[in-house]
């Protein structure tokens, strides 16, 4: 960077500065926490018979022990992708109003967290219940290690309660089925030819706004070859949602590609499975008992309310450590 030309070459010189910007996210943490540690083993020396004091140096170093989990977390996440921006995806089970109702439930959930972690979310696309919550709806989650985190995620998630839609208050079950993949940099290549792609146009729906329901500015796109579909609507204008589409198209591809490439990688990926019973990575029970368990590591916590409010880290935590040793 002290080089007078550094600046010449502005796409070289902003990789170079987001990496440096990583690594001081990886090196300023561990620093602290060391030079923290210092201070405690400093101050025990001193604190003798002192209750107080010796309380407080406990509760520092529980503090500590917080950090120390979070940077075990980074310093596992060593895939390629897992510094990229996520693209998160939320499907309602069968169920009708009770499963997108919890797909909603699921959608404020991941919002929570990523806000929590400093990430911006932006909505790509999404299509309403008809009664209550959404079908479907699907995110952009621009954060450093977002997909790293997020990636534990994918699969389907039940979730059991008494529903506040029946009039007798039955027990309900609900499912919907999450999808998170990498979103990919614009340095990678992949091939999408255009007399491949069918190209769509419709109107937006939604509450309303500007452009909405007015324009046909909503765009879907068909990959003829594999069948697979991307659409937005969420863009101001029909350019805006093309490019975000083709964007969340190549991500798409790109991840198909490494999966037919490297049976291994159907590890990073997960396997696609049926929103129905048995298929679940994780039950969310709100009665008769109160429980969250991950079914792929038996992680598990009594706080619903906390884990629907975003406090993901114990799950994300476990995943990635049942995976590295997987």
């Amino acid at each position: 960077m002290a080089q007078p030309n550094f600046w010449d070459d502005a796409q070289t010189s902003n990789t170079l500065m987001k990496e440096l910007k990583y690594l001081k996210s990886c090196v300023e943490p561990f620093d602290k926490i060391t030079h923290k540690l210092e201070e405690l083993k400093e101050l025990l020396d001193l604190s003798a018979d002192d209750l107080e004091l010796l309380n407080q140096i406990s509760a520092e170093l529980s503090t500590l022990s917080d950090e120390i989990d979070i940077i075990e977390t980074h310093a596992i996440l060593g895939g390629p992708f897992d510094r990229n921006n996520a693209i998160l995806s939320i499907n309602a089970g069968a169920g009708g109003t009770e499963s997108c109702d919890w797909a909603s439930m699921l959608l404020r959930m991941y919002t929570r967290f990523a806000e929590d972690k400093k990430f911006s979310v932006k909505a790509i696309d999404s299509l309403p219940g008809e009664e209550a919550g959404v079908k479907s709806v699907t995110l952009k989650i621009d954060g450093d290690m977002a997909y790293g985190l997020l990636k534990s995620e994918k699969g389907v998630h039940r979730l059991v309660r008494i529903s506040p839609f029946d009039s007798n208050k039955r027990r309900h079950t609900s499912f919907a089925s999450v999808d998170v993949i990498p979103e990919i940099e614009d340095d990678i290549q992949v091939d999408i030819r255009p007399e491949e792609l069918r190209i769509d146009v419709y109107r937006s729906s939604g509450p309303g706004g500007q452009s909405v329901n007015t324009t046909d500015s909503a765009v879907r796109i068909t990959h003829l070859p594999t069948g697979i579909v991307v659409q937005c609507q969420n863009e101001r204008s029909q350019l805006q949602n093309k490019q975000t589409s083709l964007k969340v198209l190549k991500a798409k591809l790109y991840e198909r590609k490494l999966a037919e490439q490297e049976e291994r990688m159907s590890k990073e990926y997960g396997e696609k499975k049926k929103i129905e019973w048995g298929s679940q990575i994780r039950s969310y029970v709100m009665h008769p008992y109160s429980m969250v368990k991950d079914h792929r590591t038996d992680a598990e916590t009594s706080n619903v309310t906390a884990v629907m409010d975003g406090s993901l880290d114990m799950f994300i935590q476990a995943f990635l450590k049942w995976r590295k040793g997987s």
